[in-house]
């Protein structure tokens, strides 16, 4: 009778784990099984996830980017939500770290049960974050990576901007055709695959067109003295320098450059995006130029009221990050709708069949490969402030 009682007891122990584990509560890959209860399952607030560096040293693109996002967020829940379910944001921390991007994906999925995942900013940050996204089949849309790789990844990776090889060919064409510039020195970040990247991209563009590279040197992130590389660009017959970095050290070069007497037009791209650039750079940034995905000062009327609305709740005109922060989020969204609720898959589907939606930086498609196929704007400083100057189409 003991033996009796006793297998009936694991039996029935035996039944209810086996339940849990259909039902995702045991330890099951979030959102995997199509059918199976899930993240977005039942009723109450559905979370999508966003990771991003609000602290470190990029930290302002990661706090506009969210801020954008919540503020997405909020209008979607404000007409209703998504088939009659709100949205909950819940931001993780990457702090600038590739190691923090990858469990900032694992603690998103497995802990907030997010059904979909926003960011980062950084490519060399979406790239460890994005393989565990698609690896645990969660649909992702970066904002800003702009590195070729990170959608590579595969089928559940996407973006709602432009790669580096357009970005490096704007950068190129404007430098030669707008500015009559032949000669380049490059300064880029060895260890930021963003850096290396556009780097490339700038140089496969420009040397085809007559244009030459005479020198190139490196630096690596944090890095306080630039003096010996911008010393051995000032020894060149050189016109301008590209500078395929993020703001901080780009600011910083601008000022060593200044006190050098390095007088040579500095030339970036979308990483130099932030208010700190021109803290940081002072009078040294004026006359230079970088590529953009978006001009508050060239917008349509639906980026006009997106610039209004950020500035009346934040206090400040949003960066172009910020407006594809608002951008990624909306994509999700209507990707969500056409789905008809949470999904991985059918999410993914709809993302992959994005056509001409209009968001706050134009018009967005994704291609087969999951890119955004857009224009992209060339920026002047003027006085501490980024003008627009043009526009580039694909």
């Amino acid at each position: 009778m003991i033996r009796r009682r006793t297998l009936i007891a694991l039996l029935t122990l035996s039944a209810v784990y086996a339940g849990c584990k259909k039902d995702g509560a045991a330890g099951g890959p979030a959102g995997a099984t199509s059918g199976s209860a899930g993240p977005g399952a039942g009723s109450g607030e559905v979370v999508v996830g966003h990771y991003a560096s609000m602290t470190g040293s990029e930290a302002h693109f990661g706090q506009d980017t969210d801020k954008a996002i919540r503020m997405a967020i909020d209008e979607v829940n404000g007409s209703g939500g998504v088939v009659g379910r709100k949205l909950k944001v819940v931001t993780v921390d990457t702090r600038g770290d590739a190691a923090e991007a990858a469990n900032a994906v694992t603690r998103l999925i497995d802990v907030e049960r997010s059904v979909a995942i926003l960011g980062e900013v950084a490519s060399s940050l979406s790239l460890p974050g994005g393989r565990i996204a698609q690896r645990r089949k969660i649909p992702m849309v970066s904002p800003s990576s702009t590195n070729p790789k990170v959608t590579e990844i595969g089928d559940y990776v996407f973006r709602v901007c432009f790669i580096d090889p357009f970005q490096g060919k704007v950068m190129a064409k404007f430098a030669k055709e707008n500015l009559k510039i032949e000669r380049v020195a490059v300064l880029k970040d060895q260890k930021s695959d963003y850096s290396i990247g556009l780097a490339d991209a700038f140089k496969a563009a420009f040397e085809p067109t007559g244009g030459k590279i005479v020198v190139e040197q490196s630096y690596s992130k944090g890095d306080t003295d630039f003096s010996a590389q911008l010393t051995a660009i000032k020894n060149t017959d050189a016109q301008a320098i590209f500078v395929p970095g993020y703001y901080t050290d780009v600011g910083a070069i601008a000022k060593t450059a200044e006190r050098l007497g390095v007088k040579l037009i500095l030339l970036g791209g979308d990483g130099w995006d932030s208010p700190d650039l021109f803290k940081i750079g002072g009078n040294a940034i004026n006359g230079a130029y970088f590529s953009n995905h978006f001009a508050p000062d060239a917008a349509t009327p639906k980026a006009k009221k997106f610039v209004a609305d950020f500035k009346a709740k934040h206090g400040v005109e949003p960066t172009g990050l910020g407006a594809l922060g608002w951008d990624a989020a909306m994509v999700l969204v209507e990707a969500m709708k056409k789905a008809g609720g949470f999904e991985a898959d059918a999410v993914r589907k709809a993302l992959s069949e994005t056509r001409d939606f209009e968001g706050v930086t134009g018009k967005i498609t994704m291609d087969p490969q999951r890119n955004a196929n857009k224009s992209a704007v060339v920026l002047k400083v003027v006085d501490g402030a980024a003008k627009y100057e043009t526009t580039v189409e694909p």
